[in-house]
């Protein structure tokens, strides 16, 4: 009998250790707590950190974070207001505000996560429809673009390089997809704190055309400065060759001056030398008239000329003068 006294009195300490253990629980700074018997709540929320006390094995803890959690969403296609597809990833921050409200509707984060998911999905995509592309894609309709200093001023009058003109832009889309979220999510016990696009990006299937055309927008970029350096290269040229050809002809034009004048103070040197007195003009005469010979007759010349001609003078002469030497009655 006395051997049984120490198991019953050890059982009993072990009976109100249990106890004690399963009447005491603890909350930590970042959690919160509804207590449930036979899965139905009791009492209200513990939202204050430290030591508590329930029931026990009848009451049961249910722990719910108090931090702020992240909800990341996977990639979805969705078509814009200009009926382009767009792939959209977005994410979102909460936290659960309302725990009784969120237990009795959700009981778990998985169940959470996956509301946020049918819920954000809708409404990014109901924005998204919408709105065209440029609304999206550009943050502020205040944005000034860079612009190169080598543009010409024609193509700054074209307005070349300046931004498409937006409504709104992708911070106000983002605030629509909040607003409108944030109202369906708070019947949960859930507030929605913030959300953004991670990425925005075409569709696959359509993102090869995409890069063929800003390829091809590029090329044609490329096509009109190469063809306005060949133009001007062309005008650089030709006025190369003007300018060449005008000092061209003013050298000549120079050269023929300075000939004509050199021909003239020449003829006026030699008129002064032959007109000194007969002699010298019978002796330019004659000079002029041998160079004028050398000229105009070969040896296959044939030449008529009249008697009382100037340049059949001084061939009468020669003739005479060897008819003279011929004559026998020549000493």
């Amino acid at each position: 009998m006395n051997k049984v006294k120490p198991f019953i009195v050890f059982g009993i300490l072990a009976l109100f250790i249990i106890t004690v253990k399963g009447a005491l629980y603890t909350v930590s700074e970042v959690e919160q707590v509804i207590i449930t018997q036979f899965g139905k709540p009791v009492g209200e929320p513990v939202t204050e950190a430290g030591l508590n006390i329930k029931v026990p094995f009848i009451q049961d803890v249910n722990v719910i974070d108090k931090r702020i959690l992240e909800w990341d969403g996977a990639p979805s296609d969705m078509p814009t207001k200009d009926k382009l597809y767009i792939s959209v990833d977005l994410f979102a921050r909460w936290r659960i505000t309302e725990p009784l409200q969120y237990f009795l509707r959700l009981r778990d984060e998985r169940s959470a996560q996956s509301r946020l998911d049918d819920i954000l999905g809708s409404e990014t995509r109901n924005a998204i429809a919408k709105h065209e592309l440029i609304e999206i894609i550009r943050t502020t309709k205040n944005r000034t673009p860079l612009r190169d200093d080598s543009l010409l001023d024609t193509e700054r009058d074209i307005k070349m390089g300046n931004l498409v003109p937006i409504q709104k832009g992708r911070k106000l889309v983002e605030e629509e997809i909040f607003s409108a979220a944030a109202e369906k999510i708070r019947v949960f016990g859930i507030e929605l704190l913030d959300i953004r696009f991670k990425r925005i990006n075409y569709n696959a299937s359509v993102r090869p055309k995409i890069y063929d055309r800003m390829i091809s927008e590029r090329r044609q970029i490329a096509e009109r400065y190469l063809s306005e350096g060949k133009g001007e290269a062309a005008r650089i040229r030709g006025n190369r060759v003007r300018d060449l050809n005008k000092i061209q002809s003013e050298a000549y034009r120079k050269v023929e001056e300075i000939r004509g004048l050199a021909d003239a103070k020449a003829a006026n040197i030699y008129a002064r030398a032959y007109n000194q007195n007969p002699q010298a003009v019978s002796l330019y005469e004659f000079t002029r008239t041998m160079q004028s010979y050398r000229s105009i007759l070969s040896r296959e010349t044939t030449l008529i000329l009249s008697t009382d001609s100037d340049l059949f003078k001084f061939l009468k002469q020669i003739d005479t003068e060897i008819e003279s030497k011929q004559s026998p009655n020549n000493p």
